[in-house]
């Protein structure tokens, strides 16, 4: 109650200023009474008639009042002239003579002259310059704010506090902050046996996982101050300006110690140094010392803590990543089966859900979602329920949801010709039925065909049963099989092929590619790896490194890739040749139905269903038939 009423006073503007010499200047020039501009001839010929009455002589202005009948006739009037004198020896005389009162002046224009050639020039100026500098300086007084840290204090009064109650899915990275959370909230613990906590706090994991939302609740527990800045804050078009922005952050989280300080995406500014077409100590990189200048500069008894987010761990210079600097790493991962179902718990708080809707059936058909993808099917859902009138949100507005952010929205709009319906039919019915009958592929969850998002026609969700962390050689040739089934169901059914299968082709060739250069599977190369795991991360990377395989290694490595693919792709098409019935009876079905669910496909492919296994030698299923593929690569390879 006392901050309200006790409110800052604004600073006295220059621009009231500005406002109130203009409003003089308008007076001046515009309300002031203007007198009639006449030429010397004729104020001498109005003086040689009598009708001049008075005037006043100035060295460059002579002004009065002459006289003139009304437009009646019958009154006589003054009216105000106003000439520039010549030199005339004779003008005084015959002020004299005519019995003219008249008088001497000396021209004062001072306040005019400061007004039109002074304080309007600088004044447009000054404008100017604070409207340049607050679109630049984004904060404070346009003068002082380059130098300010663009950090944002979050409430302190718990209006609103975010508690480790508001994440879910992340029970690990958790337990690791909580070592923060008791230094910040009992530092007296630690400092008695000599402690030192670690000085900053990384947080790694993919986009979407929690990390902000982890910071904020690590602070939130503590009850501490929470600071909150991008790392792309930090750098300007002016030089210097980052490094002065790093001190000013250290400065205000000092002044508010213990206190938490986030920066997020920290890889925009701790990217590792020299790199780049020709490297260069650019402004990212005076950014990049001074924090870590800063980072050494304070001692964590202070009660500073530097907690930093990034889903690029890989491009981070190695110096802020030593002890002393950020010296502990969590991991922020996507959420398990039992994390993705506590993650739509919290999101669904606030939603009215149905009896019948199962979290944990959406949690099971949403593996590899992360937490913000999560909510995104809960506020989708709930946008579907409201769009329908609904009073609650259901099961099946959560399947459509799930369906929305994995493929897009539905293009109702966009009506297909009765061939390309065919077309997508069989071409999705060849994944479905190959996904169907290979042993190591995850089950067939739904298959479409009607059009969804940018340019895809339809598609076919397969979701695995459970969390897996490995793949093995076999799951992985039979997703080649299975990413191949719709082009090969098109050559096969209707004599031709589509570009339907693009997608399908880059996912192919990349996969193959791994598994011969990533994964070291291939028989002929053997358990070696070739090629930068990073991928290209600057530009101008690649000038810099020496080939790290010969050029007859790497024909090698296209001859495995492309036997590879060759041996999938036939052993889809003997499937699909085997089981032609089934995948004429299940296109014709798709066709009609348009959408059919995984029990829906079982059912009518009649197969059974598959059960979850382990990756345990014992446990896994009959493998002769991919024994016989890897036969055959092999047999192919010898040939070549």
């Amino acid at each position: 109650m006392k901050k309200n009423k006790t409110k800052a006073k604004k600073p006295f503007s220059i621009g009231y200023i500005l406002l109130f010499l203009a409003v003089m200047y308008m007076v001046q020039m515009f309300l002031y009474p203007k007198a009639e501009e006449i030429s010397y001839s004729q104020f001498r010929l109005y003086l040689k008639n009598g009708y001049i009455s008075d005037c006043t002589v100035s060295p460059n202005l002579l002004h009065g009042h002459y006289k003139k009948l009304s437009a009646e006739g019958d009154k006589e009037e003054k009216v105000s002239f106003v000439t520039v004198p010549i030199q005339d020896a004779e003008l005084v005389n015959e002020l004299e003579s005519q019995k003219v009162r008249f008088r001497g002046a000396v021209e004062n224009n001072f306040l005019k002259n400061i007004l039109m050639w002074w304080v309007f020039p600088f004044g447009i100026m000054a404008l100017g310059w604070v409207f340049l500098f607050k679109k630049v300086g984004g904060m404070g007084s346009p003068f002082m704010s380059f130098g300010k840290a663009k950090i944002k204090l979050y409430s302190e009064d718990g209006s609103q506090k975010t508690t480790f109650v508001d994440v879910a899915g992340c029970d690990e990275a958790k337990e690791e902050l909580k070592e923060v959370i008791d230094f910040l909230s009992y530092p007296e613990r630690f400092q008695k046996l000599g402690g030192k906590i670690p000085k900053g706090v990384l947080l790694i994991g993919p986009p979407g996982t929690g990390k902000t939302l982890l910071a904020k609740a690590v602070a939130g527990e503590a009850g501490v101050p929470f600071f909150s800045i991008s790392g792309s804050d930090f750098v300007e078009m002016f030089v210097g300006m980052g490094a002065a922005r790093v001190r000013d952050m250290f400065e205000q989280a000092k002044e508010k110690a213990p206190c938490i300080v986030f920066i997020d995406e920290i890889d925009s500014v701790g990217r590792q140094r020299g790199t780049g077409l020709g490297g260069g100590h650019d402004e990212r990189e005076q950014t990049l010392n001074q924090l870590l200048a800063e980072m050494d500069g304070f001692s964590s008894q202070k009660g500073v803590i530097i907690i930093a987010a990034t889903n690029r761990p890989d491009v981070l210079d190695s110096a802020l990543l030593r002890p002393g600097r950020f010296d502990r790493q969590v991991t922020v991962d996507r959420p398990d089966l039992s994390g993705r179902e506590a993650v739509l718990a919290v999101h669904a708080k606030n939603i009215k859900i149905d009896s019948d809707a199962s979290l944990k059936v959406i949690a099971k058909r949403t593996p590899g979602f992360s937490g913000a993808d999560l909510a995104n099917v809960i506020n989708e859902a709930a946008l579907l329920a409201a769009r329908h009138n609904k009073n609650s949100v259901g099961m099946a507005e959560l399947e459509s949801s799930i369906d929305r952010v994995i493929a897009g929205p539905e293009r109702k709009s966009r009506i297909m010709s009765d061939i390309e319906k065919k077309t997508v039919a069989f071409h999705e019915s060849g994944h479905t039925l190959i996904a169907a009958l290979l042993p190591h592929t995850d089950p067939v969850h739904k298959v479409s065909i009607i059009p969804r998002g940018a340019a895809a026609l339809g598609y076919t969700m397969q979701l695995p049963m459970e969390d897996k962390y490995l793949t093995t050689e076999f799951e992985i040739l039979d997703t080649l099989s299975v990413l191949l089934g719709g082009r090969a169901a098109e050559e096969l059914i209707l004599g031709e092929m589509s570009t339907g299968a693009q997608n399908d082709l880059e996912k192919v060739s990349q996969l193959a590619r791994n598994y011969v250069c990533r994964f070291g599977m291939s028989k002929k190369l053997g358990p070696q790896t070739f090629g930068r795991q990073s991928g290209n991360i600057f530009l101008g990377h690649d000038l810099v490194q020496e080939k790290e395989y010969s050029d007859k290694t790497a024909v090698i490595i296209d001859e495995e890739v492309t036997n590879i693919i060759a041996a999938c792709y036939e052993k889809t098409r003997k499937l699909l040749s085997e089981n032609r019935d089934k995948l004429e009876l299940l296109a014709k079905k798709l066709e009609e139905e348009e959408v059919l669910d995984g029990d829906q496909v079982l059912e009518l492919l009649n197969i059974e269903k598959k059960r979850p296994k382990t990756h345990m030698k014992k446990d896994i299923a009959p493998v002769e038939q991919p024994q016989e593929s890897l036969q055959y690569i092999s047999k192919n390879i010898e040939k070549k």
